[in-house]
């Protein structure tokens, strides 16, 4: 007799369907058991207004989160930065598997790079966080550009620079990674630009904590390093009380000598979208051993930012 299938509650989004897709095929062969995907229609996936007027954090994932507490699904899966930086009670993140690339990415007309974009280029991107490292950018650098708010998927704004309504667009490399697009890119962003968003890349497989006996199999997918670097940047998000929608920018990376792990580094960055102001700072120190440790060094940096004038760029603190 086979085993039940396991139910992975996902968004109907392609990027989702994709990434699931993929979660669904390891947790197969960790388990021995198939894996059947829930669509499930988020507040964040039907509503037309742009993340930063609906809250941005949250809205993708408490839908998800309400068909893991009824039963209805047996674990799901969510983009990382989607989620709330406070633990949900009840729940637990089983796995952390390894990162994508972080960075951020260029989709422009004439297979330009960010730095060959017209005088007056009009950029567009869904994300504060962006708007105001690439208008910091410009500044500095004596550019023009006109960052534009955006929503869609992938497609949708690829579109607007197919359709000659936008010079560029401004997207995740993992996220195009993961649909198979990413041959479309134009310009791949230095970490040293744009800062990505905390846990951008990242994967999170959230389970009920109950479900002793799942959350010992999914944990198997977790990866130590990807999990202490993105537990350091949620955790500067937290201590700067800002949720998803607000423009800061965090990466934890590794630092090594001759393949050996010594250090981790947390970079972060927030600032005003017109990019007049920003605050970067960034800390080292050993890797984290624990998640307490991991914390630490997230609460560290972000106290070093308030210091510096942070809390008052970040418009509205998030409730």
């Amino acid at each position: 007799m086979t085993e039940k299938a396991l139910r992975l509650g996902t968004r109907r989004s392609k990027l989702a369907m994709a990434q699931s897709g993929q979660v669904a095929d390891a947790v197969s062969q960790v388990t021995g058991r198939p894996v059947e995907l829930v669509e499930i229609t988020t507040y964040g996936d039907t509503s037309r207004e742009h993340l930063a007027q609906i809250g941005g954090t949250g809205v993708f994932v408490a839908a998800l989160r309400e068909a893991l507490l009824r039963g209805e699904v047996d674990f799901a899966v969510h983009s990382l930065k989607d989620l709330p930086t406070a633990q949900h009670e009840g729940l637990v993140v089983a796995a952390v598997p390894v990162r994508e690339d972080p960075r951020d990415v260029v989709v422009a007309r004439d297979a330009r790079k960010l730095t060959d974009l017209p005088r007056g280029a009009r950029i567009g991107t869904g994300a504060p966080r962006r708007m105001a490292q690439l208008n910091a950018y410009a500044r500095t650098h004596g550019m023009e550009i006109e960052t534009v708010p955006i929503r869609g998927n992938v497609d949708t704004r690829i579109g607007y620079v197919r359709s000659g309504e936008l010079d560029a667009v401004v997207l995740a490399a993992a996220g195009l990674n993961r649909v198979g697009r990413i041959d479309e890119v134009t310009d791949f962003l230095s970490v040293d630009t744009v800062l990505p968003a905390p846990g951008q890349g990242a994967l999170a497989i959230e389970c009920t904590a109950d479900n002793a006996e799942l959350v010992a199999a999914l944990a198997e997918l977790d990866d130590p390093f990807t999990r202490a670097a993105v537990t350091a940047e949620r955790s500067l998000l937290a201590a700067l009380e800002a949720g998803c929608s607000a423009p800061v920018g965090a990466l934890a990376d590794l630092l090594a000598d001759r393949q050996i792990v010594k250090e981790m580094r947390l970079r972060g960055v927030v600032g005003t979208t017109d990019g007049s102001t920003l605050v970067q700072l960034s800390t080292t120190g050993p890797v984290p051993e624990t998640h307490e440790a991991a914390l630490a060094l997230g609460r560290e940096l972000a106290t070093e930012m308030l210091a510096q004038g942070a809390a008052g760029l970040m418009g509205e603190r998030a409730q």
